[in-house]
C-alpha cells in the first residue's frame, strides 16, 4: 500500500505505449466511476481534500446518481484504446471531446450525449473529422452513407469494452483508501485490458463487402 503511489508515473508511461493507432474508424463514449454508494455519499472522506487537478463530484447517469469521476474513452474498430481522460462526475460529456479527438481522422461514432451538431460541424471544418451519431429532436435531418449506418449500428463495441474494463479488469470499486490508490488501480485496469489476447472488435476482414463499402 505504501509503494503504490510510486508506480503511478511508470504505469502512466507504460499505458501510453500500449495504446493503439487510429484506423479511420473510431468510437467515443464515457462511463461513470463511482467511488461510494449513493446512499453514503455524505460519509465519504477519501476524496474530500483536493490532491489532483480533477476532483470527485456528484453526477448523474441514465441509471441514477453517483459520486466520483467520468472516464472518457476513444477506441478503434480493433478494440484498441486510443485517447482517454478522467473528468469530474458532473462534467458534461461533450467538454473533453475536442481534446480527445484532435489526432483522429476520417470517422468518429458516438452517442447523442457525446456529439452535437455544432461540435460535429466544427470538427469537420477544423480537421476533416466526420462525427456520426443518432439524430436528436433538435438536430437537422441529413443523409448518412450506408457504410456509416452499418458502423453506427456497431457502436455497442465500445460499450462492450467499458463492460470488460469494469467487470473483468475491475477498474471500478468503492474500497479506495487514497486518491493515488484510485489512479494506480485505474491505470492497472486499463493496462490489463490492453494485454487481453482477444479484444472486442468489428473484424472487418471477415466481411469484405462491408470493408469495400467503407474504403469507397
Amino acid at each position: 500500500m505504501e509503494l503504490m503511489p510510486r508506480y503511478l508515473v511508470p504505469l502512466a508511461v507504460y499505458l501510453h505505449t500500449r495504446r493503439g493507432a487510429c484506423t479511420g474508424i473510431s468510437f467515443i463514449d464515457s462511463t461513470s466511476l463511482a467511488l461510494w454508494h449513493p446512499a453514503r455519499i455524505q460519509q465519504h472522506r477519501v476524496f474530500q481534500h483536493r490532491v489532483f487537478a480533477v476532483d470527485a463530484r456528484r453526477g448523474k447517469t441514465s441509471v441514477g446518481w453517483f459520486y466520483g469521476f467520468k472516464l472518457h474513452l476513444v477506441v478503434n474498430d480493433r478494440g484498441e484504446l486510443l485517447p482517454f481522460c478522467l473528468t469530474p462526475g458532473n462534467l458534461y460529456d461533450r467538454k473533453p471531446v475536442p481534446l480527445l479527438v484532435r489526432r483522429l481522422f476520417a470517422r468518429l461514432f458516438g452517442d447523442k450525449g457525446s456529439i452535437s451538431q455544432p461540435l460535429a460541424q466544427w470538427l469537420f471544418l477544423a480537421q476533416g473529422l466526420r462525427c456520426i451519431t443518432q439524430l436528436r429532436k433538435n438536430m437537422r435531418n441529413h443523409l448518412i452513407e450506408f457504410s456509416d449506418r452499418l458502423l453506427l449500428r456497431n457502436r455497442a463495441l465500445i460499450e462492450t469494452i467499458i463492460d470488460q474494463l469494469k467487470n473483468v479488469c475491475q477498474s471500478e470499486h468503492s474500497r479506495h483508501r487514497s486518491p493515488f490508490h484510485f489512479l494506480v488501480h485505474l491505470l492497472a485496469g486499463l493496462i490489463a485490458y490492453c494485454h487481453h489476447p482477444k479484444k472486442p472488435s468489428l473484424d472487418l476482414a471477415a466481411h469484405p463487402l462491408i470493408a469495400d463499402l467503407i474504403q469507397n
